[in-house]
């Protein structure tokens, strides 16, 4: 899984997000982060209020929390969001040692110690335009 630090990275630098089934997310700045929720239609599923997208928390009296806006979360992409979005840019991922590598087709490399996170930095290398 991506850190919370690459997953707020990615954001800032313009990583859209459509919240849909399965997609991971932490709500930020809450006390909360180190709890990991998934959107899912039997727990928490996606509103579109007059304000904007609203994920809804159902049954879960333990966090006492009803919604929370889309845009107070922090969504955690998982590998093949983050192949997806980097679309025709992405060339490869091969194993390095202990780690992963992403090349991108203008030959840009991005190590890390798993796959997911490799994804990431690749990502937001191609995002910020670095």
């Amino acid at each position: 899984m991506i850190t919370l630090e690459l997953a707020q990275r990615l954001r800032a630098a313009g990583l859209p997000w459509s919240p849909a089934s399965g997609d991971r997310f932490v709500i930020d700045g809450r006390d909360m982060d180190e709890h990991v929720f998934v959107v899912s239609e039997l727990t928490i599923d996606v509103h579109e209020g007059p304000g904007g997208r609203v994920l809804r928390f159902n049954g879960t009296t333990e966090w006492a929390l009803d919604s929370v806006e889309a845009d107070d979360v922090v969504w955690l992409p998982h590998e093949g969001q983050l192949r997806a979005a980097l679309g025709r840019a992405f060339a490869r991922l091969e194993p390095v040692g202990d780690g992963w590598a992403v090349q991108l087709a203008d030959g840009h490399r991005e190590v890390d110690v798993d796959a997911e996170r490799a994804y990431a930095r690749a990502l937001l290398t191609r995002l910020l335009g670095a």
